[in-house]
């Protein structure tokens, strides 16, 4: 049988196939099988001459090759993007003035793919306030400082993101409101402080006394952490910015007990200035250094080299809270040092030293381009910030320091473009000096630049590039008069009007001088702050959270969540644990 199946595989067309046929016929009918070379004609395909299984090997092998290719370029291009410095591509014989700005572009690109994410917790925050620093103002003071093409310190930051500046009641907000939002998370009412929406201004009520709308700030978290924390300002401690981080207060105007009403009094709220020195958060802060003499202590002396502000009250109950905050230190054994002068901050031990109160001026600080230099003389805001820093680092805790560039907005409100954007510059050189003082550290330190709100400065005409920003734009075409490349929307000299009602022309005058006030569209009693958003950048561990459009409330919880204060504290056990192995 073995033969006969042999024989009709090998000749199905022979002679005998048919008698063979007949044989297994039999067998199968009498077995009840089929037939095994019946079957075998009837179901075997032919399967490597079928067209359908060609055409699938061809598409496999096609699909594979397109999948090596892709696998190919995904590495190569990988390894491309790690590493910038061999980033390819086609050098191109341009003319000088195309060259220029390609070679830019490929620069700002390998930056770009050279950026990594610090996704570190962070053991200290540095976070600077330009007040009243708007993205007009910064443009101008770019172009004033370092022309066109020139940057700021903190614009060659990683990330960047840009903040809402609104308050709960108001388009346009105050400093007071925008910096509790900045400090606390919250955002509340216009020209109020610490306090939740609740609080109406000026009302002194059970709700501004009650502490469940008291807001507390990442200043109050730090130092519930163990962090030691401060602030450096060059306007008065009591003023609106620096004020929102220490106190609880339904009017920013109460710096002093002079500018309160007796209802207020009488209803048991407390002005700002007695906050600082007496409240636990304010007892705790470890730097405070900045103006407002006349509202920490009764019946100071004015001076030409230091003179009492006369837009804001001054105390006259007979109190002294710098002894006052001496004798607290004195009562609780703490290394302090008061200082009054850049010869006394520039002569501390800082490593003697857990507290210090500086107090430079009786108001605000002189501007940077005024200022006594000298060791009798007022500080500038890098001497102060560094002199901060040093406190602050000696200790071995994290901390927490907040810097303003407070009289960007004084001059701002003024009219006197100029002193704003000097004022600016100033701000750069702190932020400067504060990157190379924490170079060391920068691995777990965040630094946040930003402002609190704008102002109505804008940029006009068509000067011609390289022109003086302080300059003349072009005429009017209307009126043929000049006008400035700066102007305000208002102005507390408004229009500038001559005798026949005409706007007077700016070339006639020097519009360079420090004490030039530029023309406004609206006259009021004096210029008033801009709505417009304004920017945040961020450098060092966790910078990469401020990456669009936030909420200005956003800065706080960013800050919270960088260092676990607040909402985002670990256990005990987490924090002991993060010290000795850290993330």
């Amino acid at each position: 049988m073995t033969s006969s199946k042999t024989d009709v595989k090998k000749l199905p067309n022979s002679p005998q196939h048919d008698s063979i046929e007949v044989q297994m016929d039999s067998l199968d009918s009498s077995h009840g099988f089929s037939s095994p070379i019946e079957d075998t004609k009837l179901t075997k395909p032919r399967v490597f001459k079928s067209k359908v299984f060609v055409a699938a090997i061809i598409f496999s092998s096609v699909l594979i090759i397109i999948m090596c290719i892709g696998f190919l370029i995904y590495y190569e291009f990988g390894n491309d993007e790690t590493d910038p410095h061999d980033l390819t591509y086609w050098h191109l014989n341009l003319p000088a003035e195309q060259k220029i700005w390609y070679d830019k572009g490929i620069d700002e690109l390998k930056s770009a793919l050279n950026q990594e994410i610090n996704r570190k917790r962070a053991r200290n925050v540095i976070l600077f306030v330009g007040d009243g620093m708007g993205p007009n103002t910064v443009t101008a003071a770019r172009i004033y400082g370092f022309k066109e093409e020139g940057v700021l310190s903190w614009e060659q930051f990683p990330h960047m993101g840009m903040l809402k500046t609104y308050c709960a009641d108001k388009q346009v907000p105050d400093s007071f409101s925008t910096a509790t939002a900045l400090f606390g998370g919250v955002k509340t009412n216009y020209e109020t402080g610490g306090l939740d929406s609740s609080v109406a201004l000026g009302n002194c009520s059970a709700d501004a006394l009650n502490s469940a709308h008291h807001i507390q700030t990442i200043l109050k978290w730090a130092q519930i952490d163990g962090m030691n924390t401060g602030f450096v300002t060059t306007t008065r401690v009591t003023h609106a910015t620096p004020a929102a981080l220490y106190a609880h207060s339904p009017d920013r105007r109460w710096e002093c007990e002079s500018t309160m009403s007796d209802e207020a009094k009488t209803a048991g709220c407390t002005d700002i200035a007695r906050q600082l020195i007496e409240t636990e958060t304010g007892k705790n802060i470890n730097v405070i250094m900045g103006g407002g003499r006349q509202m920490l202590v009764s019946d100071v002396e004015d001076s030409a080299a230091d003179p009492i502000d006369t837009w804001a009250g001054k105390s006259n109950d007979g109190r002294n809270l710098i002894e006052d905050w001496k004798q607290i230190k004195e009562k609780d054994d703490k290394n302090y040092a008061v200082v009054q002068n850049t010869g006394e901050l520039n002569s501390m031990n800082t490593a003697d030293v857990d507290y210090v109160l500086g107090i430079f001026a009786n108001g605000h600080l002189k501007y940077e381009h005024e200022r006594d230099s000298s060791d009798a003389g007022m500080p500038s805001l890098k001497q102060m910030t560094l002199k901060a820093l040093e406190v602050l680092k000696s200790k071995d805790k994290g901390f927490l320091l907040v810097v303003e560039s407070g009289l960007i907005d004084q001059a701002h409100h003024r009219g006197t473009a100029r002193k704003a954007l000097s004022e600016v510059l100033a701000l750069n050189d702190a932020v400067n000096a504060t990157i190379q003082a924490m170079k060391s550290q920068m691995d777990d330190t965040l630094i946040i630049v930003t402002s609190d709100h704008a102002h109505s400065l804008t940029i006009n005409g068509h000067p011609d590039k390289g022109a003086d920003i302080l300059g003349t734009a072009m005429n009017s075409k209307t009126e043929g008069t000049a006008f400035t490349t700066l102007t305000y929307g208002t102005s507390y000299k408004g229009f500038h009007a001559d005798d026949t009602g005409k706007r007077v022309d700016p070339s006639t005058v020097d519009t360079t001088d420090w004490d030039y006030t530029q023309q406004a569209a609206i006259n009021t009693d004096e210029n008033l702050h801009g709505g417009t958003d304004v920017a945040i950048h961020a450098k060092g561990a966790m910078s990469y959270l401020f990456h669009g459009m936030h909420e200005q409330s956003y800065v706080a919880h960013v800050i919270s969540y960088a260092l676990r204060i607040g909402r985002f504290r670990d256990s005990s056990i987490a924090e002991s644990l993060a010290e000795l192995m850290p993330l």
